[in-house]
């Protein structure tokens, strides 16, 4: 096998592997249970379904991992967004319906800009390692999430609010929109615009980056708050697919935001990942934890198989780096 080929095969392996479990699927469930897996529309929104919440996340971890850093606070951040939410709306008459949930989102907004700012100042200008700073960002907003809904989940009863969260427009359920909406916007900023180009000359090289005149503090401190605001919108989706907030909402999501964005092809070094790409890492986590349950095997094995994922997203990062002749560690 030639070095296009192994190139070929290591740019597109998520595709491939995407497509490959489809494929299992569609074949178990019409040899076991004779029925279809993909053509199922239970089944299909309930993986978009599965997908939304981690994919908002990773949006804004893609970001900060193309930079060359990482977020470890977003679990949390993301549950402290869901107890602002809900406690703000709780706090308004309920008859107010969807002014409620317009103030509740923009305080949410605003409150979630506090730890990404404290993120972007501790590395950009400290100069605090981001696995180190964002880590006790974790502990930080953990702790503020279970002060603020006193160890408990905070229900909430809005009418706008739960239709928010369970309603669908054209059939497609509303967080799913919601995710859709930021991945457009997301993949446009990345893409399309100098906050992108810029994104990626950090990540690429630090030291090109400042001497080319780029703001790399600022810069730095813009993308934790953006990567906050990503939790904090999943967080706001939490509390409406729920009727409730929970300090714990995005503990169990962090593995599979940063694994999407890792799957999706971004380089454990920076410089290099497409918000495509954490799309397509996000459906690959979502099928794989939905697949498990529908195959009915114990749901366990979705850590299992998700961690051999992540191993083999490493191995073919080192043998992209190798293909392309620069060095990488032993």
């Amino acid at each position: 096998m030639n070095s296009k080929t192994l190139k070929l095969i290591s740019n597109f392996w998520n595709w491939i592997f995407l497509i490959f479990i489809l494929i299992f699927l569609e074949g178990w469930a019409r040899i076991v249970y004779g029925s279809t897996f993909l053509l199922n529309p239970f089944v299909l929104q309930s993986v978009l379904l599965f997908t939304a919440a981690p994919l908002l996340i990773g949006i804004g971890q893609t970001f900060v991992i193309i930079s060359g850093g990482i977020d470890l606070s977003v679990a949390f951040a993301m549950g402290l967004a869901s107890v602002i939410f809900a406690t703000v709306i709780k706090s308004l008459a309920p008859e107010l319906g969807y002014i409620a949930v317009l103030i509740g989102f923009g305080v949410t907004c605003l409150v979630m800009l506090i730890p990404g700012f404290i993120n972007g100042t501790l590395i950009s200008r400290l100069n605090v390692p981001p696995f180190i700073g964002t880590l006790g960002m974790y502990g930080v907003a953990r702790g503020t999430g279970y002060l603020t809904a006193d160890g408990m989940t905070v229900p909430v009863n809005n009418d706008f609010l739960f239709y928010l969260g369970t309603g669908k427009i054209f059939g497609i359920p509303i967080p799913v929109l919601v995710a859709i909406f930021f991945v457009i916007i997301a993949h446009y900023i990345l893409t399309y615009t100098k906050f992108g180009q810029y994104t990626y000359a950090l990540g690429g090289n630090r030291q090109a980056a400042i001497r080319s005149g780029i703001n790399v503090k600022r810069h730095i401190l813009l993308l934790y708050m953006l990567c906050a605001f990503c939790a904090g919108i999943a967080g706001m989706i939490y509390t409406a697919r729920f009727s409730a907030g929970a300090p714990q909402a995005g503990e169990p999501l962090m593995l599979d935001a940063i694994a999407a964005v890792f799957i999706g092809g971004a380089s454990f070094f920076g410089g290099s990942g497409k918000i495509i790409g954490t799309v397509i890492g996000a459906l690959i986590i979502a099928v794989i934890q939905f697949g498990i349950v529908f195959i009915d095997i114990k749901p366990f094995w979705q850590f299992v198989v998700v961690g051999i994922v992540i191993i083999v997203a490493v191995i073919v990062d080192q043998s992209k780096n190798k293909l392309k002749g620069e060095r990488t560690d032993e």
